[in-house]
């Protein structure tokens, strides 16, 4: 056992949520060691990998794009898209209520002060479809990070960077806490394993050898250790019956150390966990070509005009078009008894609308190169997209239905459990060319084809989201593409109880003293401030939000 240290107060996890709490402890003089177990390469965690999007209302952004939004707006949306019907709800819904507030307040102001910059145009993302009081976003909240997630973390790593460099912070790198350490019902700290030193990559597996144990001690504790995504037999576990059973093979969001352990730790040392059930995974998820961690997957950010049809070859119905309604896709998904679902599309459609979710899928936005950005509206296929096409295991072209689809069974028959249904080239022809004839005016009963043309009414959408209606079938669009898709893991929405001042909640309902968290830990604030939904831009936004609270409430 190595010596004891000591410290004002310990953060478990050095992720965003991690990264903003430190940073309030700096600004209030407290001493932090921060305790990580992977290794200096992985500051930032889950955030340094996103593409970055932050939700933000009624900002400049938004009225330079004549997209009106309100604090009375975003909360319908948010009770719509949420649904929160338990009485475990009481404080993720104050949560939620706060952060929408934060969301159209001082959110933008607070990041800009520490040089945060958006790219101007807001996207449209879950767009719902249902009626004004259901899910989702009634306009474009979408901010994207200037920098994409590198650019959201520096700022609170150079804040951490500057309280080690000012002897505040000790970074604890390849320490694996595995118990909160617990005096007279107070936490006093943490203990757990030394590992290894480790040389590998961000996001790649590392050595779990231990070499020594710790223990370290502080007048509190902030977990913000992330969910479970990493771990496909706690999501197994976690799923709820309402989704269907959970998917026999599923791609990985994250990488595998994102393990529910800071979430354990905390409920034995007294934590309440309220909301496992509820959880957030794509249904547009790829193969990545080039993984850097195990079953690597990226999610493609669609535009609404590829034609979505199950493993069988049906037709999604309305409003289950892509971008619409992520977690509505997901169950009737899973309701079809298969694990994959196809877009269909052509070059002028892949080249317009199809974007990859994460900094490294983005290298414009990412490397702030604004000639490449605007780039995005003129080029041809974006480079990453192109990679995905010419290497992606998941990607098919053809110069014909025929040929697209007997190459669709082909690789639906050689990689699918099971027997895979065989596809009809001649249905699927049909309902290409009956979509295709409600595009010849601009009159349609087809929905998804009103919703194309509503997309297109705002200007974002029409710069560089939305290609101009046209038929999928015409040869100078061509050549077709096919796209298998998976379910891809990602969110947590449920976890540790916490009030406003992210303390953990006991089974009594009162605060375990010492003990606080924040993040996706703690459902990204009081236990699942999303309820059953995301608006998505939100899970930046709520590490930020309950870890900035963590970290004052703490330090007080």
């Amino acid at each position: 056992m190595q010596p004891t240290e000591e410290a004002d107060v310990i953060v478990v996890g050095a992720g965003l949520a991690g990264l903003t709490a430190t940073a309030e402890l700096i600004e209030a003089g407290r001493s932090v060691i921060l305790v990580e177990q992977e290794g200096d390469a992985s500051l930032g965690g889950q955030a340094w990998w996103s593409f970055g999007g932050l939700f933000m209302v009624d900002t400049p952004e938004q009225r330079r794009l004549r997209v009106r939004d309100s604090v009375e707006l975003a909360w319908q949306d948010w009770l719509g898209t949420a649904g929160f019907d338990r009485p475990e709800d009481y404080w993720p819904r104050r949560w939620a209520e706060s952060y929408v507030h934060f969301a159209a307040g001082e959110k933008r102001a607070w990041l800009h002060q520490m040089g945060h910059r958006v790219f101007p145009v807001v996207g449209w993302a879950e767009r719902g479809g249902y009626g004004a009081t259901g899910p989702g976003n009634s306009v474009p909240r979408f901010h994207i990070t200037w920098g994409t997630g590198p650019g959201i973390t520096a700022p609170f790593e150079a804040k951490v960077r500057d309280g080690v460099a000012r002897g505040l912070v000790r970074l604890a790198f390849r320490h694996r806490m595995e118990e909160l350490t617990v005096s007279n019902g107070v936490v006093t700290g943490v203990r757990g394993s030394v590992l290894e030193p480790t040389t590998a990559v961000r996001g790649a597996a590392t050595s779990r050898v231990p070499l020594a144990e710790f223990e370290f001690t502080a007048g509190a504790v902030v977990v913000t250790t992330g969910g479970i995504g990493g771990d496909h037999a706690l999501v197994r576990a976690a799923w709820p019956k309402r989704l269907g059973s959970p998917p026999e093979t599923m791609l990985s969001g994250v990488p595998e150390h994102v393990d529910g352990r800071g979430i354990t730790a905390s409920a034995a040392a007294g934590g309440r966990v309220i909301n496992p059930d509820r959880m957030w995974h794509y249904v547009e998820g790829i193969r990545n070509w080039n993984p850097v961690w195990a079953n690597h997957g990226i999610r493609i950010l669609p535009g609404p005009s590829s034609l979505w049809l199950d493993a069988a070859g049906n037709r999604l119905p309305v409003p289950l078009f892509p971008g619409f309604d992520t977690l509505g896709t997901l169950e009737h998904l899973r309701g079809t008894g298969h694990e994959y679902s196809w877009f269909i599309l052509n070059k002028a459609i892949i080249r317009k609308e199809f974007a990859l979710s994460g900094s490294e899928q983005n290298p414009d936005l990412t490397g702030k190169s604004v000639r490449e950005v605007l780039g995005r509206a003129t080029a041809g296929v974006p480079g990453p997209v192109q990679k995905f096409l010419d290497h992606g295991e998941d990607f098919i072209t053809a110069g014909s239905v025929e040929e697209l689809v007997a190459r669709m069974n082909a690789l639906a028959k050689d990689s699918t459990s099971g027997a895979a249904p065989v596809l009809s080239a001649e249905a699927i022809r049909a309902e290409l060319e009956a979509r295709d004839r409600e595009i010849a005016n601009p009159f349609s009963k087809d929905s998804q084809v009103t919703a194309i043309r509503g997309a297109r009414s705002y200007l974002g959408d029409r710069l560089i989201r939305t290609a101009s209606p046209h038929p999928i079938l015409d040869p100078k669009d061509g050549p077709l593409i096919a796209v298998r898709l998976s379910v891809l893991t990602r969110k947590t929405l449920g976890g540790l109880e916490t009030d406003l001042d992210s303390r953990v909640l006991g089974l009594d309902g009162n605060p375990v003293p010492g003990l606080f968290a924040a993040g996706e830990a703690a459902g990204f604030g009081g236990g699942g401030m999303h309820g059953y939904r995301s608006l998505e831009g939100t899970f930046l936004g709520g590490c930020l939000f309950s870890g900035r609270a963590a970290g004052r409430a703490a330090g007080r």
